[in-house]
């Protein structure tokens, strides 16, 4: 038995593990670098190992960190089974074919400089049509299941908490009459977070690999976060600002929506426009909404009592351009959700060219911010940020909320309990 790793070691993002026993290859989540620049030209590189060996592949659940180089196992010539939750399977759906737009049109940008210049035009790192033909290779389980993906190796998913779909990686693995268990934590949701279960507690196993971004920083409670939001939003509404969420389009977005309706009287959010600028984040709503069987008991009860969890009555779903570019025309009375979550991109950014510099506007911080990113400059206090060549003053009041985050954000490391750069349980 044998575990590589070949990411997320002493950095957040591109988790990619290897497991060798009895002579198969089994590939544990194959993400995306992101970030800065530098990690994200890590994408671009070569697989560290034979992609036509490979036996099967586990992903534990579907933001991009853990499953947004899948399109290129495919393109190499994989065409095993991908073995995940069921909202997984939903949520990869959306989010691979999203990646593979924004690769082309990333591409098609970079290649008009390059036909300027004379140079040689690239390649996206994979298209839309990749990442549908990926979405194929999936295979949906139920939490608690258990299932022998190969020989020597059987998968059993528990609940994470963390995203909808979200699972601990349980694997029992029989080499030679040894067994081993081993468990995969995953990304982990945290005691009593909004909508979904609090991960699943496993007694045993031989060998732990837990994620650990938050690992040596504690969280605001919950009820101090719920009544520090409603007072920046009191505060807002009495200085006639808007207010600027930059949210990640998957879990972060739909806990802030789930929240604004338990609270929908006691913030006093009938006197706003609310609006989720996200196509993908509405498209990751509807599978929310999909998926009630993963709800903890309170939001099962919300849905129950609300007819649904994200049924707001003054909630504007903006799909369009044009309808996103309106939203701009408001300078007061509109809370605006919109990714990317760490400000690197998306929609978020064209609402701070109208915002940013206004005093009486608002920007909440609701989720991890990577170094080198704009939402981690906000963090750390910047006075000016560039946006299209543009520099802007940053009069707005930046807000880092709660429980969503630890009370200081310091460099996220990786740690294995037992595990080395090759662990063998």
């Amino acid at each position: 038995m044998n575990i590589k790793f070949f990411g997320a070691t002493k950095e957040v993002t591109g988790s990619c593990h290897l497991i060798q026993v009895n002579n198969k290859n089994i590939l544990l989540e194959c993400g995306m670098f992101q970030g800065s620049r530098e990690h994200e030209k890590h994408n671009h590189e070569p697989f560290p190992f034979d992609v036509s060996e490979l036996d099967a592949v586990i992903v534990s659940h579907a933001h991009l960190d853990h499953t947004g180089r899948l399109p290129m196992l495919i393109k190499e010539g994989f065409h095993g089974s991908i073995y995940t939750h069921h909202a997984t399977v939903d949520l990869c759906e959306i989010m691979l074919v999203d990646s593979g737009y924004i690769h082309e049109k990333e591409a098609l940008w970079e290649n008009k400089k390059r036909e300027r210049k004379g140079l040689e035009l690239i390649e996206p790192l994979y298209t839309t049509e990749d990442a549908k033909r990926t979405v194929q290779y999936f295979k949906g389980l139920d939490y608690d299941q258990e299932l022998e993906v190969c020989e020597g190796v059987k998968l059993t998913l528990r609940d994470a908490g963390h995203i909808i779909g979200s699972a601990i990686v349980e694997l029992t693995l029989v080499e030679d009459g040894v067994t081993k268990k081993v468990v995969f934590s995953g990304d982990l949701g945290h005691k009593n977070a909004p909508i979904l279960r609090d991960p699943y507690k496993i007694k045993y196993a031989d060998l732990v690999v837990m994620e650990s971004t938050y690992g040596d920083r504690l969280h605001r409670s919950w009820e101090d976060t719920w009544q520090e939001m409603g007072e920046i939003i009191a505060h807002a509404k009495s200085s006639k600002g808007n207010i600027l969420i930059p949210a990640f389009t998957v879990g972060r977005t739909q806990e802030i929506l789930y929240e604004f309706n338990r609270h929908f009287e006691e913030w006093q959010l009938g006197d706003w426009q609310i609006f989720l600028d996200s196509p993908m984040g509405i498209k990751a709503t509807k599978v929310y909404a999909k998926h009630s069987e993963v709800y903890d008991k309170q939001a099962t009860s919300v849905k129950a009592s609300h007819d649904g969890l994200f049924d707001l009555p003054n909630l504007h779903m903006s799909e369009a351009t044009e309808y996103s570019m309106k939203i701009n025309q408001i300078n007061s009375g509109a809370i605006i959700i919109a990714g990317s979550g760490m400000c690197t991109g998306g929609r978020i950014k064209h609402h701070f060219k109208h915002n940013i510099w206004r005093k009486n506007a608002h920007v909440l911080i609701v989720g991890f911010q990577a170094r080198g990113t704009l939402g981690r400059a906000l963090v750390d206090g910047t006075k000016s940020i560039n946006l299209w060549g543009e520099k802007m003053q940053v009069n707005a009041q930046i807000h880092t909320v709660g429980a969503f985050l630890p009370m200081l954000i310091k460099k996220a490391y990786w740690i294995g309990i037992k595990a080395s750069k090759t662990s063998h349980p």
